[in-house]
């Protein structure tokens, strides 16, 4: 069964078997409220705290380092992207007769400085070069310990039957860290670079048998990951054997989303916080948002710096941009603008590859009308795109509505059937 995203370490079912109240879920009508929001206030209001101008010099609040060891070293200038730096078999008693292992490898950051980053692959049982699917999760938070490549291997990721029923399918399966080392939540276009070179490096280790042909997948934040991915493969992975990309409830255009939405009093604000607190970490210079947080906004900021989701929610409920900062209200300094069109879908290159897009039509928050404008892009741009929108579904049962005709379309690419299109 799908699951729907609240977060990188939570999730509720559409149908019965939600998990027992807690503060942040008084009600099942709130948690239909709050839900759809989850994905895009992190771009809206991540926006709402950044856009303001900078007066004075503050350093961004680092996570606090992964304590395992395995996780360092080996990222240097010379080392290509995409090369193995370390690779070790792990448990995964959530995939049962799959193997996994985890992955180190080089890639760069937005600045051009090498990284080392992670990511987890599971194979299948049986012999052979088997297809890849790098599936990109929607993960929404600021400390190490939250990442895929912890949740994967325990089997606290949300999409975790998502993942069981792509191996069934007999692919292999790679889950990235796609916000990097530092949980740079809200930096999509790293994401994109982050998964081209995990499926450089999984491809690279024998025991992943991974030789077959490349897709790529992803929902809401994991969505725009792909996206950029599939759009950054030309230039920075030609050498991959991409097939197609899937990609739904993609929240495409951060400006849009800040001005729209920004500041607005939410349950889901510590969302938004946490990515404008990812972005200062992938943009120091670029998004200083301690220059313009007041002593409340910079005491928020710390408290969330090591936080998973449901603490993040906790932490930011109720909270406004207005309240947290020196110089509210101001949405149009360029540097930071150009920040955020640099991590939206709208504006990135069209992809060469096959693209499924899938959305709900009656999402408020992550609305259709900027999708259909980015497809259209895309479309005009030469992207082979097939686009469905669900009637009726918001964006937590979007996911539900349109995951069946995701994969197989996928399955359809990695047989090599010829792509179809709406353009």
């Amino acid at each position: 069964m799908l699951r729907e995203p609240l977060g990188d370490n939570r999730a509720v079912d559409r149908m019965p078997d939600l998990p027992p109240r807690s503060p942040m879920r008084p009600s099942t009508r709130s948690l239909r409220a709050s839900r759809a929001r989850f994905a895009v206030a992190a771009a809206a209001l991540a926006a709402a705290a950044l856009l303001t101008v900078p007066t004075a010099s503050a350093a961004p609040v680092q996570p606090v380092a992964d304590g395992d060891p395995f996780y360092y070293g080996g990222a240097e200038s010379s080392t290509p992207d995409g090369a193995v730096l370390g690779v070790r078999p792990v448990a995964a008693p959530a995939f049962p007769g799959a193997s996994a292992w985890q992955v180190r490898y080089k890639s760069t950051d937005s600045a051009g400085a090498p990284i080392a980053a992670m990511t987890t692959v599971l194979t299948p049982p049986g012999g052979g070069a088997k297809p890849l699917v790098s599936y990109q999760p929607f993960v929404n938070s600021l400390g190490m310990q939250c990442a895929p490549s912890h949740s994967v291997a325990t089997g606290g990721l949300q999409e975790t039957p998502l993942l069981a029923g792509m191996l069934a399918r007999g692919w292999a399966v790679a889950v990235p860290d796609h916000l990097g080392p530092t949980s740079a939540y809200g930096a999509a276009q790293l994401g994109g670079r982050l998964v081209l070179d995990g499926i450089r490096a999984v491809r690279d280790v024998p025991e992943a048998a991974a030789g077959g042909p490349v897709a790529m997948a992803g929902y809401s934040g994991g969505a725009m990951a792909t996206a950029w991915a599939a759009s950054l493969a030309p230039e920075h992975a030609p050498d991959l054997p991409l097939v197609g990309a899937a990609v739904g409830g993609t929240p495409v255009d951060l400006g849009e989303l800040a001005d729209r939405l920004g500041g607005t009093p939410s349950p889901a604000f510590g969302l938004g916080f946490a990515a404008a607190i990812g972005l200062e970490r992938e943009y120091p210079t670029r998004s200083p948002l301690g220059d313009v947080l007041n002593p409340d906004g910079l005491a928020l900021r710390d408290r969330m710096a090591n936080l998973c989701t449901d603490d993040i929610l906790a932490a930011g409920s109720g909270r406004s941009i207005d309240e947290l900062t020196t110089r509210p209200g101001i949405f149009d300094d360029p540097e930071v603008r150009s920040v955020m069109n640099e991590n939206s879908v709208t504006f990135a290159p069209p992809p060469r590859i096959p693209l499924y897009v899938w959305h709900g039509d009656a999402d408020p928050l992550v609305t259709i009308g900027p999708v259909r404008d980015a497809v259209g892009k895309f479309c005009a741009g030469g992207t082979p795109v097939r686009f469905d929108s669900f009637p009726g579904a918001d964006h937590g049962t979007a996911i539900v509505a349109g995951g069946p005709a995701a994969f197989g379309y996928l399955g359809d690419r990695i047989a090599g059937v010829p792509a179809p299109s709406t353009c």
